[in-house]
Parts: C-alpha cells; sequence; structure tokens
C-alpha cells in the first residue's frame, strides 16, 4: 500500500473526507525538540497532505501528518482551512526544485520535499484546488513554473500524452484497416478474376463437346 492511500485509510476516510495529495517533506529550517510530547525520540515522517470533505458545502484543508520512527501508524498534528492559506511560495520560477513555503494567517512553514517532482505535483493540485474552491481572497502563488499554474501544466502534458497516444493507436488502426481493406479489395478482384476464367473455360469445353 502506498503511502498515500496509508494515509487516506487512516486518517481522511474515518473523518469522511478525501485525500487529494500528499507530499512528504522535512523542514528547511529544524526545530529544536529533543525529546516529544508523545514519550519517545524525535525520529518521524511529516507529510502535507491537502483533503476535502465528502459533505457538501465541500470543506478543504491542509493538515499535517506524522508517522513516528518504527510504528505504522499516523498522527493529525496541525490543520488550517485552505481559506487561511495567504501564500504558497514556490522557490524557484525558473527551475524545477523540492523547497516551497506555506504561508498562513497566523504563521508559516519552510519545507523540502522528497523530490522536486513531488512538490510540482502537490503545488499544481494545491492551486488548482484553490481556484475552484476559493471565491474570493484567493492565495498568491509566488516563484512557481508556469506550468504548475496553468496553461503547459504536468496534468496538461499528461492528458496531451494520452490523447496524442490515442490518436496514434486511431492513426495505426485506421492504416491497418485501409491495408485490409485494400488486401480484401484485391482478394476480390482475384476471385472475380478466376471465376470469369472458370466460366470461360467451362464455354470452351462445351465448345468443343459440341
Amino acid at each position: 500500500m502506498s503511502a498515500k492511500s496509508a494515509l487516506n485509510k487512516a486518517i481522511f476516510i474515518p473523518n469522511d473526507e478525501r485525500l487529494l495529495a500528499a507530499v512528504q517533506v522535512k523542514r528547511r529550517t529544524k526545530k529544536k525538540i529533543p525529546f516529544l510530547a508523545t514519550g519517545g525520540p524525535g525520529d518521524y515522517t511529516t507529510f502535507v497532505c491537502l483533503s476535502v470533505t465528502n459533505k457538501k458545502p465541500a470543506l478543504v484543508f491542509l493538515t499535517k501528518v506524522k508517522q513516528f520512527g518504527g510504528s505504522s501508524s499516523f498522527v493529525r498534528r496541525s490543520q488550517w482551512t485552505i481559506s487561511q492559506l495567504r501564500q504558497v511560495n514556490g522557490i524557484d520560477s525558473v527551475r524545477d526544485c523540492p523547497e516551497f513555503d506555506l504561508i498562513f494567517e497566523n504563521g508559516s512553514d519552510q519545507w523540502t520535499a522528497g523530490s522536486a517532482g513531488e512538490k510540482c505535483v502537490f503545488v499544481q493540485i494545491l492551486h488548482h484546488t484553490c481556484q475552484r474552491f476559493i471565491p474570493e481572497r484567493k492565495p498568491e502563488f509566488i516563484n512557481c513554473p508556469s506550468k504548475l499554474l496553468g496553461g503547459n501544466s504536468i496534468l496538461h502534458e499528461a492528458a496531451d500524452t494520452v490523447s496524442s497516444a490515442v490518436q496514434k493507436a486511431s492513426q495505426a488502426l485506421n492504416e491497418r484497416g485501409e491495408r485490409l481493406g485494400r488486401v480484401e479489395e484485391k482478394t476480390g478482384q482475384m476471385m472475380n478474376s478466376a471465376q470469369h476464367f472458370a466460366d470461360t473455360a467451362h464455354k470452351l469445353a462445351m465448345k468443343h463437346k459440341c
């Protein structure tokens, strides 16, 4: 089971929510917490998750979830409504990088994702969700490559790739159909020729008998 599936099953489904995106992160500026309130050492994995409620009107949340070392369970630590999000800083608008910042009404977090690709997918889904669910005072997305904010996006590129593959497959089938059609046409012509030859031979044979 993937981390996203495990998170969804453990944290969000029980709360009648649906997980839209999740990214594994580490703080760029680590807090000095030698001993956590849980009574264990500070060995844990952090996920930033984007979820939506199943009930209408839908509510969208950003949730910080931790998984402590040696445990398969997840713990919900902090949560914000998407309307509390004020800014998403992608750090670099030119090249893909794993760093990003989330700025809320009452604080901010500076994160480094597991990879630039994971960060890009998360930021793009977050941007799309903000456009869909926030009618006013949408959060600002700065220093993000344009492909993440619409236009030539990752999702559009994927759709284009699928569309191209379908077109190529359709073209191949059409070409195959045309080839089969030509073969059937030639076969028909050969059968007609054979039948004509047989008829002619039969007529000649009848004349010789006469």
